[in-house]
């Protein structure tokens, strides 16, 4: 089902306080890490600035997808969700590749760094990372009340959790940094601040391969995370009425959308009730696998190959 009209105004206003509040951090970063001399604050501020870059993408793509499908959209413009968090995981790791660069470099050609103006400006960017996590994830928490007899997967939009993840990781960003600016102050050790970029670029990078693998496994149109094919399989074929299940196929149309296709065998005594087989398919579907979106089609010969199970 698509996500409610309500739900996502709701998300939206979501996403503009979170992106005036990383503003806000993007511009005390960079004045405070030029300021300061400090490469890990100026890391967490590339950080921040693919947070707004993020943030705004994931605005506009659920602007999109509230969009009705049409002539040329059949499906609507779920996908847009997926596509903008695989753009968001692409340009984490970009970021992450950069940081380490100049760390190498900052490494080898040390810089003073004022340490005390670096925590102050690190502890603001953590306190304000903090509030626009808790806007964002604040929305799972409410939908999860809403929809409780949903699917866990629908709590997770791949696209508000990619924007999520930014976020996230940004603060962690922060803590790296605090920890670095205090270690500078009381040791005088200069390189502890490349050291910590390195490990800000490590945080943001994998943060980024989970966003692309899940984005890479939807547009490859996998099984969901979750589910098994073979379950699924078993608990159709258990049906008294069903003879044989092939051609099964479970993919995701977004993040929070699954869709199912398979074509059913009955045997000859029930061919005569498909329909009262059809709505028990369905409600098994809805009711043990949150699948709501489902394409049977019913036949007289059972499959010889196999494809997507086959008894």
């Amino acid at each position: 089902m698509p996500i409610p009209v309500h739900n996502n105004q709701s998300i939206e206003k979501r996403f503009v306080y979170s992106l005036l509040l990383t503003s806000l951090i993007l511009i005390a970063e960079v004045i405070g890490g030029i300021w300061s001399g400090s490469l890990a604050l100026l890391s967490d501020a590339a950080h921040v600035f693919m947070d707004i870059f993020a943030l705004a993408l994931s605005y506009w793509a659920l602007r999109f997808v509230a969009r009705p499908p049409d002539d040329r959209h059949t499906f609507g413009w779920h996908r847009l969700e997926v596509v903008a968090a695989l753009v968001n995981g692409a340009s984490l790791v970009v970021i992450s590749i950069g940081i380490w660069i100049e760390a190498v470099k900052r490494w080898q050609n040390p810089v003073e760094i004022r340490s005390l103006e670096m925590l102050v400006i690190a502890v603001i960017g953590l306190l304000v990372n903090i509030g626009v996590a808790f806007i964002l994830g604040g929305h799972d928490h409410k939908h999860k009340h809403d929809h409780e007899h949903e699917t866990p997967k629908k709590l997770r939009n791949l696209n508000v959790q990619s924007a999520y993840l930014h976020v996230v990781g940004d603060a962690i960003s922060s803590v790296g940094v605090i920890v670095a600016a205090i270690l500078i102050r009381f040791t005088g050790i200069n390189w502890i601040d490349p050291l910590i970029s390195i490990l800000i670029g490590a945080i943001i990078f994998f943060s980024a391969f989970r966003v692309l693998r899940r984005a890479l496994h939807i547009l490859l149109e996998g099984v969901p995370e979750g589910l098994s094919i073979r379950q699924i399989n078993e608990r159709m074929n258990s049906i008294a009425a069903v003879q044989a299940v092939h051609d099964l196929h479970v993919w995701n149309l977004c993040s929070d959308q699954v869709s199912l296709s398979a074509h059913i065998v009955l045997h000859e005594d029930h061919e005569a009730e498909s329909l009262v087989v059809m709505d028990e398919l369905k409600y098994l579907l809805d009711d043990e696998f949150h699948i709501q979106h489902t394409t049977i089609q019913f036949e007289n010969t059972p499959c010889l190959e196999g494809h997507g199970g086959c008894n």
